[in-house]
């Protein structure tokens, strides 16, 4: 969630000597920091490269479909939005909230979101934005500290309470959580309602309860109707 592109593994920078496909990666993710385009230049600053190597590895993403070019400017293109929707945090999770998200966005205008655990932050894997909009925006990809009520609900005690926030994240803005978890009672995901100060939080934490059962439940049905796959024929 922090860090600039040029620092780890997430936006490392493709100095000489790395290789090819973490200096690719390292453009993607200078590229997903910027918000929109960006030219040669600034991504060559981001990842500390030279722009003869920003250009060329824009040339083999351009060539794959995974970077648009625009006149002398670049954007994250079509196939990277392919291959992420395809990725799962847990099977059937993002099915499973689909409708219960828009559901509790209709019935409390709260953004909701939907985050996993993934290296020690609360990351967004399905959202719904609500009255909030734009004072606290939420994307599917932004991440979350660890001491947000849904960074609590993913790593606390098993519990069937909310997890409530009042302001201590952020001023003028409140938030409830609860965990979502597999047939196997597991914790799988954290749901989050987000609305602003002022609310009634007690009302939107039953809400985001309801629906955080709805999804679990929706799980467990998946789960149990899931068919294995066909085998695959070797010529």
């Amino acid at each position: 969630m922090s860090g600039s592109a040029g620092a780890s593994a997430h936006g490392g920078a493709a100095a000489p000597g790395r290789g090819v496909l973490e200096g690719a990666f390292a453009l993607l993710e200078a590229l997903r920091r910027h918000g929109d385009e960006a030219g040669v230049t600034e991504l060559a600053v981001a990842c500390g490269v030279p722009k003869g190597t920003v250009h060329r590895l824009l040339d083999q993403l351009a060539a794959v479909g995974a970077v648009e070019r625009r006149g002398t400017r670049y954007r994250v293109g079509p196939e990277m939005f392919r291959l992420g929707q395809s990725w799962q945090p847990h099977p059937g999770l993002r099915t499973a909230a689909r409708l219960p998200l828009h559901r509790l966005r209709a019935a409390t205008g709260a953004s909701a979101v939907l985050t996993v655990m993934r290296e020690d932050l609360a990351m967004t894997v399905s959202s719904v934005p609500g009255d909030p909009e734009p004072l606290v925006p939420v994307r599917d990809g932004m991440s979350f500290l660890l001491d947000t009520a849904a960074g609590r609900a993913l790593r606390g005690p098993r519990s069937t309470a909310p997890v409530l926030d009042r302001e201590s994240v952020m001023d003028g803005v409140t938030c409830a959580a609860v965990p979502v978890r597999s047939a196997d009672g597991r914790t799988v995901a954290a749901l989050a309602g987000v609305v602003r100060a002022g609310r009634s939080l007690e009302a939107l934490a039953h809400a985001v309860a309801e629906t955080g059962l709805a999804i679990s439940r929706a799980l467990a049905r998946g789960a149990a109707g899931a068919r294995p796959l066909p085998p695959v024929v070797v010529p």
